[in-house]
């Protein structure tokens, strides 16, 4: 019975080692929601609420590989795409909060380039 016990552990420590690469990518929903606070300027312009940039000061540390990062990059092109969003707040975004992204945000984009 112990050596079944141990191998049962053994077996579900392999699968959490095996799936902790995959548990740490960033989500285009976790872009979104980190977006969410930001839509405001997005759309409007004015002040950048600091919400906002805590949110995506958030994502960009969190973006820490360079897959994370062109996934980010990848999860913006649409939400920049939207209606009523305005390139000029969406790039000036992350200067105004004083963060400094190597690319341009824009529907375009092409983020296999990032890294």
């Amino acid at each position: 019975m112990a050596k079944r016990a141990m191998a049962v552990l053994c077996l579900v420590m392999a699968c959490m080692v095996a799936a902790v690469p995959y548990a740490e990518a960033i989500t285009c929903g976790q872009v979104a929601s980190g977006m969410a606070p930001c839509l405001g300027y997005l759309t409007k312009g004015g002040v950048v609420p600091p919400a906002c940039c805590g949110a995506i000061k958030g994502l960009n540390s969190a973006a820490k590989s360079t897959p994370d990062r062109q996934a980010v990059c990848g999860c913006l092109k649409p939400i920049v795409a939207s209606p009523g969003i305005n390139l000029g707040n969406a790039n000036s975004l992350a200067g105004q909060c004083g963060l400094n992204i190597p690319y341009k945000i824009s529907p375009t984009t092409d983020c296999s380039k990032y890294v």
